[in-house]
């Protein structure tokens, strides 16, 4: 069995930060991801940031002899370093230096398995990496000197060599993921003109979307290769996956899971994810997955509007579904409602039902009840109307089909002169 990585933490509470152990146990799960064992911790109360080390001068002096008495092969910070920061702690310390955004960068990339959305993670590290070259090359020495290009040294040539590089690879990442950008824009405009709502399931890494899709295709599907991969670990998914769900009575929807929010979730990650993304911003209700047993969970509904908000989707409404509810309260009073949240557990699917009589209340909103004469020879509209609402009764009179139905108000708008009550 391979050894794993040995790593050490290090921490700045600023000005005695409530959620500073949340985060510093957040950095462990991530090291965790990346299969690195957490050897160590060092942290520092703080009132500022040092600019030029992050941590204060003689904690880097302790870190070093922490890293060397444990024999570490990394060190990890938890925030992200400004490339000067990153330049002067490398020169320090010697180890292979890690922040909270590489970590993340790391475990996407790891975790990336469509097309898409490795080119949307080797974006995010290129751009993330390119103002910080400098740092990753401080073992090249500095030869020669002077000005103009001409005499720079062999280290200097090699980081504007790679500058380029860089920057030559993200224009052509940037043109394919525009192609592709544009064909899920395509897909996105056809399910939009289905007229058939649009449900996205969003929430803190590991909160149990993925279980909640597959929960949901286990109750109302019979395919089983509709399902999508869960585990339990962080960002398990990265890619938007967009299912039918049929509960029945055709007041059908469409479900999407997305990549789940972490605290500190890097800006270039939002920005290379934006396009998968758009499934959020273009829903007509979110349900936010919340892991009611997670003594954080409030801090991580906190963080995922947050990142809503930054998605421009914060005004869309949403049913809080507090997962997991059944390992802190007993299962006979689940599922429990109050208001526009809901306790249940999607892996014991106990409160699948009632969540989906919640979303149907809030997507179906306006339906209309009423009755529609179709003549015999519009048979179309009669076939249009049984796919797409609710047809409760059909009597076959003497000048054509009466219709008993629940339908959508711009379908009762577009049959109107058929409406006969």
């Amino acid at each position: 069995m391979e050894e794993k990585q040995r790593a050490i933490l290090v921490g700045i509470n600023l000005n005695d930060d409530a959620d500073f152990e949340i985060s510093m146990e957040e950095l462990a799960s991530l090291a965790e991801a990346c299969d690195m064992e957490v050897i160590g911790k060092v942290e520092q109360n703080l009132a500022t940031i040092n600019q030029a080390f992050y941590i204060g001068t003689g904690k880097v002096d302790e870190v070093r002899e922490a890293a060397t008495a444990l024999e570490a092969d990394y060190i990890i910070f938890d925030n992200a370093l400004t490339p000067s920061q990153l330049r002067n702690l490398q020169r320090e310390l010697v180890l292979p230096i890690l922040d909270r955004t590489t970590l993340i960068l790391e475990i996407f990339s790891t975790r990336a398995k469509t097309r898409e959305a490795k080119l949307q993670v080797e974006t995010a590290r290129l751009q993330y990496m390119l103002p910080r070259l400098v740092g990753m090359h401080t073992s090249l020495s500095r030869q020669g000197g002077g000005s103009g290009l001409s005499n720079k040294g062999a280290g200097e040539k090699k980081l504007e060599l790679d500058r380029r590089r860089i920057e030559h690879r993200l224009s052509e990442l940037r043109k394919e993921l525009e192609t592709i950008a544009k064909d899920r824009d395509t897909q996105r405009k056809q399910r939009m003109n289905s007229n058939m709502p649009q449900v996205a399931l969003v929430g803190y890494t590991n909160a149990g979307k993925s279980t909640m899709m597959n929960a949901m295709l286990d109750m109302f599907s019979e395919s089983e290769d509709k399902k999508v991969e869960e585990k339990n670990m962080l960002f398990a998914t990265l890619d938007t996956t967009v299912r039918k769900i049929e509960p029945g009575d055709n007041k059908n929807f469409l479900l999407s899971d997305t990549v789940g929010f972490i605290d500190k979730l890097p800006h270039n990650l939002i920005k290379a994810f934006r396009s998968t993304l758009e499934e959020v911003r273009n829903a007509d209700l979110l349900l936010q997955i919340i892991d009611y047993s997670d003594v954080h969970f409030k801090e991580h509904i906190r963080v995922t509007e947050d990142t809503l908000k930054e998605l421009g989707a914060d005004s869309i409404p949403c049913i809080y579904v507090m997962n997991k509810a059944d390992l802190v309260m007993p299962e006979d009073e689940l599922p429990m409602i109050k208001e526009n949240r809901i306790y249940m557990s999607a892996k014991k699917q106990l409160g699948i039902e009632a969540l989906v009589g919640m979303m149907r209340d809030r997507i179906f909103l306006d339906y209309k009840e009423c009755q529609m004469l179709i003549p015999y020879d519009k048979g179309s509209i009669t076939s249009y109307l049984n796919e797409h609402a609710t047809v409760s009764e059909a009597e076959y009179k003497e000048n054509g089909v009466l219709l008993t139905l629940s339908v959508k108000h711009s379908d009762y708008q577009k049959y109107i002169n058929y409406v006969v009550s």
